[in-house]
């Protein structure tokens, strides 16, 4: 396999498949006057000193520019840091200290694979944690992991299969860092092409591989179309259905609960189409040992999530057009607020703070202007 899929263009595939968001639950629509608006893919953010919040997203244009940018609680909005043709991601906050994560490259040629982990301090001033893509060069944290068909499928059945996604493999070198959460001097970074959770020294930057998700897998029915690229085009699997496919499990947000332990948010790494249904989970690791439970499953394109002080789980279910909230005790889970694709959650105290709208539609033309927002809600 030479290439992965991008999240984005995960995510973008799934716009052709219309899923209408569920009606039980606390809010009916996100507040009328949103923090900020008019943003393009704010996939990340953070709360910060004095209630500031955090965001990460891109002006659209050639190149791309990743921005960084804080909005205080007067309502002005500043850009606090920017990449022209990079991604900038994974924003959280400590004191004084921002961390974020930017990245280029992901899915093309390994050497050409770049991603760090930064910090930038109230003066502005930025220092280069960690080289996370040369960790992933080094190091291929799921490159034993199977993914697939099994040793059950023919090679005549796996001969008609497409050439990609691959018929059966292992993990491929990639590094697409996304979300981060800190406690004390260690940053963890959920990685999505890489398929891991990292510790990350915030001192020396040393890097060591926590976790690796584990696969999703599902059988493969007649006619799935898996998608090829970021404007929705698909290719539909002729061979080898009836058979189970090991998918990527694609980390999409990481955060500490009450409990001590990592929650993250994931990706089923294939099509979340009618075919194979909502297949996006939520794993719960231990910090120190790197073991892995599922927590949740059956959750539709869950791109972030939140624990409160009383252990609840809120998640951005991107094209369920919601956010959950899952009780701690009972895993009963319920609507708190019905959303046009959501991105990312923070809570702090007891305000949940959310992106909304974060995706545009891509194949749309001519282009439809950036409608992202960042908003806020009591959770009481």
């Amino acid at each position: 396999m030479n290439k992965k899929v991008p999240i984005i263009a995960c995510l973008a595939a799934m716009l052709a498949f219309s899923v209408a968001p569920a009606t039980a639950g606390g809010w009916s629509s996100p507040p009328d006057d949103p923090l900020a608006d008019g943003l393009a893919l704010p996939l990340s953010l953070a709360v910060g000193t004095n209630k500031s919040v955090l965001f990460t997203h891109t002006v659209f244009g050639e190149p791309p520019l990743g921005k960084l940018s804080k909005v205080e609680r007067d309502g002005s909005i500043t850009d606090v840091y920017e990449r022209p043709g990079w991604d900038v991601a994974g924003v959280e906050s400590r004191g004084a200290t921002t961390f974020f994560l930017e990245s280029v490259g992901a899915g093309g040629d390994p050497a050409g694979l770049e991603g760090y982990l930064k910090a930038i301090n109230v003066h502005g001033e930025v220092r280069s944690i960690a080289d996370l893509a040369s960790f992933e060069r080094s190091n291929n944290p799921d490159g034993k992991q199977e993914y697939g068909f099994g040793s059950d499928v023919s090679y005549e059945c796996l001969a008609g299969f497409p050439d990609f996604p691959p018929a059966r493999y292992t993990g491929i070198v990639d590094s697409h860092p996304y979300a981060t959460a800190v406690q004390g001097n260690t940053v963890f970074v959920a990685d999505a092409g890489m398929n891991a959770i990292l510790k990350v020294n915030a001192v020396t930057g040393a890097v060591t591989t926590l976790a690796v998700l584990p696969p999703r897998p599902a059988i493969i029915p007649a006619g799935l179309k898996i998608p090829v690229d970021m404007m929705g085009n698909t290719v539909e699997v002729p061979e080898c259905t009836g058979y189970e496919y090991a998918f990527e499990a694609v980390p999409t947000d990481v955060e500490f609960g009450p409990d001590g332990w990592l929650y993250v948010s994931s990706l089923p790494g294939g099509p979340e189409s009618a075919e194979l249904g909502e297949r996006g989970a939520i794993f719960r690791i231990n910090p120190w040992t790197g073991a892995t439970h599922l927590w949740a499953e059956d959750i539709l394109s869950p791109t972030g999530l939140a624990v409160s002080n009383t252990g609840d789980v809120y998640v951005a279910s991107m094209f369920g057009n919601e956010i959950l909230k899952i009780d701690a005790w009972t895993g009963k889970r319920s609507v708190f607020l019905e959303a046009i694709t959501p991105g990312a959650i923070e809570i702090h105290g007891r305000t949940l703070y959310a992106t909304v709208e974060a995706l545009p539609d891509f194949a749309a033309s001519p282009p439809a202007p950036p409608a992202g927002k960042v908003i806020k809600a009591d959770i009481r």
